[in-house]
């Protein structure tokens, strides 16, 4: 089940945290409870992705994408992730969430999000997001405008635009 909860309580507890600037990290913390383990005790890989959402919805609101998503009445989706697992998370570990924007190109905006947990990264995941509205997605461009944001979009790091490349070539629909 999705962890609502545990979503109203971020949102209230970074309500009336100050904006943020494209680049700059939200930063939260987190428990991983015992229902976010699996058979191995341990943080299920699915769940650390919904976890992630915990960073990313507070990181939007902060930004000013949240005001310009209802003001436009458009919506938002996640068009790819690639993610790293690299320490094991137990029950009862604490953990901290670094979300930031990339950056965007001509259709997505770009991610990433980074667990914590004893001074330790955990697992690194880059996303594709775009905002959409019942024509598709939207021009990144009409979304950075609606949210005040005037500059162009930083320079993507080499190895996103190394994930952009090699994602262009994978076949869609999949070839069972």
């Amino acid at each position: 089940m999705y962890p609502f909860f545990r979503m109203s309580k971020e949102l209230i507890s970074h309500r009336n945290a100050g904006p943020l600037a494209v680049g700059e990290a939200h930063i939260s913390q987190h428990i991983c409870w015992p229902w976010d383990l699996d058979f191995w005790m341990e943080l299920n890989n699915g769940r650390t992705l919904t976890l992630f959402d915990l960073g990313r919805i507070p990181l939007a609101k902060r930004l000013g994408l949240i005001g310009a998503l209802k003001k436009n009445r458009w919506g938002l989706t996640v068009a790819g992730v690639s993610i790293r697992y690299r320490r094991r998370v137990r029950a009862f570990d604490r953990l901290e969430l670094r979300s930031r924007v990339i950056g965007w190109d001509h259709r997505f905006f770009y991610l990433e999000q980074s667990m914590w947990s004893r001074g330790e990264c955990t697992s690194h995941a880059l996303y594709r997001t775009a905002a959409t509205d019942k024509n598709g997605i939207v021009d990144p461009m009409r979304v950075t405008k609606a949210m005040g944001v005037t500059d162009a979009s930083p320079d993507l790091p080499q190895w996103v635009q190394e994930w952009i490349k090699a994602e262009s070539h994978r076949p869609w629909p999949p070839k069972m």
